[in-house]
């Protein structure tokens, strides 16, 4: 009879029975103590040095919504509550309260990391971030990222949001894809949608328009234009054209320049947010030419000897980087 009993199956409930047993000990404990320690110190860990949000701006929101709290019983301090109103803030992406036994209130925060500054075409001012959704300008603090300006319709209402068109979203996704690429990061400095609703990107080095169209196949595009690049750059130079229009993602055409045209090819740059002195300007992009024809160098294409072509449109055909053709034309 004893030999048919379960031992295995009654140890193991035994076991669950004790560590249970001593989780309610342990909370009743921890609960005990919780009543009588009170408040000690508010920590607060903001990671990174660019904030847009100040240590003396969650101190607001805590006396705000919770009064002081040093000296406070922990039982009497709603940490949810503080938890949800700091995630109200614009600026911030999540954040963690917890108390410890000590009595100290310990508060992590993590910001929201902006991608793309929009303004739009009423000259409302706003960031997109890294998921997409809109957020406030702030006082505290200027990112450094790609600036969007020209016929752009996304309207801002002051809140965190998501964006409603496509240009906007479209613009998102090109700022994600630059912003993952190490040599477009250094060379796109701005976005802009002109009247036909094409995103154009403003190059760091050289004076020509780079006319994306929408991110649609933007890898593919993005591919053509480091192609030609490759090709066309190292022997042409990089003010021989004006226009460079990758928006198809079988060809890339092109228009050349002309001297008194190029003053009219950087007019999007007046609207940028903030003017850069024009020496440390030009000491940068030196800098950051250096670094992207480097970078071409690292694998150039083979280019095949062409004879001068007779006809004037110029049209660079980017199925492939081996079949890129150059035809040029002056209009």
């Amino acid at each position: 009879m004893l030999n048919r009993i379960n031992w295995k199956s009654i140890c193991k409930t035994l076991a669950w029975a004790i560590s249970l047993a001593g989780i309610v000990v342990l909370m009743s404990f921890v609960e005990g103590k919780k009543q009588s320690v009170k408040c000690s110190n508010v920590k607060i860990l903001i990671p990174g040095a660019d904030n847009f949000i100040e240590r003396e701006e969650i101190d607001a929101i805590l006396k705000q919504n919770q009064g002081d709290l040093i000296g406070r019983k922990l039982e009497n301090i709603n940490l949810d509550d503080i938890e949800d109103k700091i995630k109200a803030n614009p600026y911030i992406a999540n954040a963690k309260v917890y108390a410890d036994m000590e009595g100290v209130i310990h508060i992590e925060i993590s910001q929201r990391e902006p991608l793309l500054r929009i303004i739009n075409a009423a000259n409302q001012d706003f960031y997109v971030d890294r998921n997409g959704l809109k957020m406030p300008v702030s006082a505290n603090f200027t990112a450094n990222v790609l600036v969007a300006n020209g016929n752009i319709m996304e309207s801002f209402s002051g809140k965190l949001d998501t964006l409603n068109s496509k240009v906007a979203s479209d613009l998102y996704k090109a700022a994600l894809f630059i912003k993952t690429d190490t040599l477009w990061d250094a060379q796109i400095e701005q976005l802009f949608v002109n009247d036909k609703k094409d995103i154009e990107l403003i190059p760091r080095v050289g004076d020509q328009r780079i006319i994306l169209g929408d991110a649609d196949s933007i890898e593919v595009k993005m591919g053509n234009l480091m192609a030609f690049y490759k090709q066309a750059m190292p022997k042409l130079g990089w003010d021989a054209y004006k226009t460079i229009n990758i928006k198809y993602t079988n060809q890339i055409v092109c228009e050349r320049s002309k001297i008194d045209s190029l003053a009219a090819v950087v007019e999007p740059m007046k609207t940028l947010v903030k003017a850069t002195a024009a020496k440390e300007k030009k000491v940068m992009d030196s800098i950051i030419k250096d670094e992207i024809i480097k970078e071409i160098k690292r694998d150039p294409l083979p280019v095949k000897k062409a004879a001068v072509p007779a006809k004037p449109v110029e049209k660079i055909k980017a199925n492939t980087p081996k079949n890129i053709k150059v035809k040029h034309s002056t209009n």
